[in-house]
């Protein structure tokens, strides 16, 4: 996928697909990490996945990082041990941005090629298309789609 190899650019090691095994992926990637990572970031609004990045973070100092926004009427369930073993869980809108300064700020970076965005575009569309972008975006196709609204 997209994903995988745009994310290995940014360290990520490993990627472990719940798909591919007949067993919990907290079970999974407990074994493959000796207790469970110090570290998880769910992006993908799935409240399963969401239970499942907190439930694979480490006892006693691991952090899950929640940032998909979840269907409103779904529910974060998870035994009570999970944070009495003293794993962490935190949630972000928006990366914690504060819009009226932080926005501005990266647009500059981006206008004086400091920050490179346009490596995360990986397809562009017009307008009249808009459904292929979206059939991207669920084939996991693409990272970042542009919609065109001129011509």
């Amino acid at each position: 996928m997209v994903y995988i190899n745009i994310s290995k650019n940014f360290g990520v090691t490993e990627f472990v697909n719940p798909k591919d095994h007949d067993k919990p992926v907290q079970q999974v990637i407990a074994e493959m990490t000796d207790g469970g990572v110090d570290r998880a970031v769910e992006c993908t609004g799935s409240y399963q996945a969401m239970i499942s990045a907190f439930e694979c973070v480490h006892d006693g100092w691991g952090l899950a990082v929640l940032v998909g926004v979840p269907s409103k009427d779904d529910a974060f369930k998870t035994h009570p041990m999970n944070f009495l073993n003293e794993r962490t869980v935190k949630g972000t809108i928006f990366g914690n941005y504060r819009p009226r300064t932080d926005i501005p700020a990266r647009v500059e970076k981006y206008m004086n090629k400091e920050l490179e965005l346009d490596k995360f575009i990986t397809h562009s569309v017009p307008f009249s298309e808009i459904n292929k972008a979206f059939d991207y975006m669920l084939k996991g196709e693409s990272l970042r789609c542009v919609i065109r609204m001129g011509a």
